[in-house]
């Protein structure tokens, strides 16, 4: 598991000049690949987190500029999240500082070991979607 903290560590060095944490990295690409402004309970779920831990993390992106929240018209009781423009700006930046972190841990591979790689995980990540929490194989 060594890789996996390195990944961290890189994904965590490349997101601190924007002033980011990991897991406001991954709310702020939720809301960006939504197809319309999503629901604060849309972006828990995408997140698999408690809807307070979605709502913190929403807090954070909004004060920095990044997210703007609305009132639902369909559902008053309802929080529409959104890219703003400092957000857009920003989301491509963090897909640099990605690209630089992936570099980084998989330099060593060639194009086609990458290519392998990716397609082995692919299946990993598969098996492990379709199985539930706790199941043995």
């Amino acid at each position: 598991m060594q890789i996996a903290h390195r990944i961290r560590r890189s994904a965590s060095a490349g997101l601190a000049p924007l002033q980011m944490t990991p897991a406001q990295s991954r709310a702020l690409r939720v809301v960006a690949r939504a197809e319309a402004p999503i629901r604060m309970g849309e972006i828990a779920a995408r997140l698999d987190v408690v809807p307070r831990s979605a709502t913190g993390l929403v807090e954070a992106l909004e004060s920095a500029g990044l997210v703007e929240r609305t009132v639902d018209p369909a559902n008053r009781r309802s929080v529409l999240v959104s890219l703003s423009e400092q957000g857009t700006s920003i989301l491509r930046e963090m897909t640099q500082a990605r690209a630089a972190t992936a570099e980084v841990v998989f330099g060593v591979l060639d194009p086609g070991e990458r290519t392998q790689l990716a397609a082995l995980l692919h299946r990993v990540v598969a098996v492990s979607d379709e199985e539930p929490a706790g199941s043995e194989r």
